[in-house]
């Protein structure tokens, strides 16, 4: 029987085996989030880049280039870490170069290793758990956090995940998770209104932007990376 574990931080990813796993990068606050909606929007292809320079590059060679840090979108860039700019087919056929806080330094670490590396969000929960059902690789979830540190809305991602797949797990990041969103799953924004990266996007008047990365199955869209970087599976 297939498998799934938690990587509460990205910190902690050398205590992990990825050799022949599906990583599933979770950022939910914004960048998995915003990735998902920006492709489900008809953008052709989103790369993940680490630093805010190295990002700035891919202007010049016609790229839209997204940054974020701290919350606050990069001084000199055309976007931000924000899905709402992506809605309503915005940017659609352009290239986005992107580099954030967490999330791309997650994606970074998890495509050294992995089989494969795909991007998590409640906006793709069932879709990525069906495209799952039908791999025969283990996952890893791996939650982007905080500098660092744990985060709760990633990891309480995964524990969504492993109720929507019904895998066996011996990682107790996985069961306390799962869990834990029995519990909370219905009820999940108010719960997460305490959680400390929504209190820093609140202190950004960014309220619109966590209310809607908390909704369940808005796109039906499985997002992965290849050597080009960011894409849809179709």
């Amino acid at each position: 029987m297939k498998t799934i574990e938690t990587c509460v931080s990205p910190d902690l990813l050398e205590l992990h085996e990825l050799t022949n796993k599906t990583v599933i990068v979770v950022d939910i606050f914004r960048a998995s989030s915003t990735i998902v909606t920006a492709l489900s929007n008809g953008v052709n292809t989103i790369l993940p880049v680490k630093d805010l320079d190295q990002c700035k590059a891919y202007k010049e060679k016609g790229w839209l280039i997204a940054g974020e840090r701290n919350g606050k979108q990069a001084e000199g860039f055309d976007l931000g870490n924000s899905p709402l700019a992506y809605l309503n087919l915005q940017f659609a056929e352009e290239n986005v170069a992107m580099t954030t806080t967490n999330g791309t330094r997650a994606i970074s670490l998890a495509r050294k290793q992995a089989a494969e590396v795909l991007i998590g969000s409640f906006l793709n929960l069932h879709a990525t758990a069906n495209y799952l059902q039908n791999s025969t690789n283990d996952v890893l979830v791996l939650c982007a956090g905080w500098k660092g540190k744990f985060n709760i809305e990633d990891s309480l991602y995964a524990g969504a995940l492993s109720l929507a797949l019904n895998w066996k797990h011996d990682c107790d990041a996985t069961f306390a998770m799962e869990s834990l969103y029995r519990q909370v799953g219905t009820n999940l924004s108010d719960f997460l209104q305490k959680a400390s990266h929504a209190k820093r996007l609140q202190n950004h008047d960014l309220e619109k932007d966590i209310n809607f990365c908390l909704g369940i199955d808005q796109y039906n869209s499985v997002v992965y990376l290849s050597d080009e970087g960011l894409k849809l599976k179709h």
